[in-house]
């Protein structure tokens, strides 16, 4: 037993930081055995993955998530474990407020950083919008993720009281995806320029834009343009490499079959 303690020692390199002299310790053969099998910590784990998952983390995570829930049930959705072990709280448009509040100022969350705030679009869905808070807590050294959903005209509470942070991010959101922030002291476009119609993340944006930007040379400076597209939209119907066995691809109307005798 003592011979293990000592062989982790010499492994972890503690010897050499506190300056004491290896010849006189007798050879320690330590190997560090790795496997793809699961062991008794990633019991849990069943699908192949490059990290594997601390069921003790996960546990943790699970439990902190039921006791959100269990403090905040009139806002709170839904809980879940995301990638294997990153938690997100699901809550409705009513809760932005109260709950961010709590996960920063509780004692047992302590949530002080606000990392970034996200937008989804899904066109399909009736609340098309999803506006994804991502937190840090330095304290546990834990991260946690809270989504809420809108639509185009409903808004959504600004967090810029509680996270100052939330004043550039929510500026981003609205900029790219046209979610009004209510209660914002300062919620103008960030990254388009002045005038700028639409909002480019959106998914019924088109891809070439509405105007385009070109120096003149008459006006000395730059104007913008309505988009004039120098070559029409073609469809090219090439056959993908994923796609060359015939049970799988729609035939081309080009491609000639070539006979192939089978040899017996």
């Amino acid at each position: 037993m003592a011979s293990r303690s000592l062989g982790r020692i010499v492994s972890s390199g503690l010897l050499r930081n506190l300056g004491v002299q290896r010849t006189g310790l007798p050879l320690i053969n330590s190997a560090r055995h790795e496997s793809t099998e699961g062991s008794d910590s990633t019991a849990l784990e069943t699908r192949p993955t490059v990290r594997k998952f601390d069921p003790a983390v996960r546990q943790g995570l699970t439990d902190f998530g039921q006791y959100v829930a269990e403090c905040m049930p009139k806002f709170v959705q839904k809980v879940q474990l995301t990638a294997g072990d990153e938690l997100e709280i699901l809550i409705s448009p009513a809760g932005v407020v109260p709950v961010m509040s709590f996960l920063k100022n509780h004692t047992n969350a302590q949530f002080g950083s606000l990392a970034d705030i996200a937008g989804v679009d899904m066109p399909t869905r009736q609340y098309r919008f999803e506006i994804v808070y991502n937190l840090l807590s330095f304290r546990f050294n834990s991260r946690i993720r809270v989504k809420t959903y809108t639509d185009e005209l409903t808004p959504i509470d600004s967090v810029n009281d509680i996270f100052k942070a939330a004043n550039w991010n929510e500026r981003e959101v609205w900029d790219m995806y046209g979610v009004y922030f209510a209660n914002h002291p300062d919620l103008r476009r960030i990254l388009t320029d002045y005038g700028f119609e639409g909002h480019p993340l959106r998914k019924d944006f088109p891809l070439t834009g509405y105007v385009e930007s070109r120096y003149d040379d008459e006006l000395r400076r730059v104007v913008q343009e309505p988009v004039e597209l120098a070559q029409e939209f073609r469809k090219f119907d090439l056959a993908a490499p994923w796609e060359q066995f015939p049970a799988f691809r729609e035939s081309l109307p080009a491609a000639e079959e070539v006979p192939i005798n089978n040899k017996e």
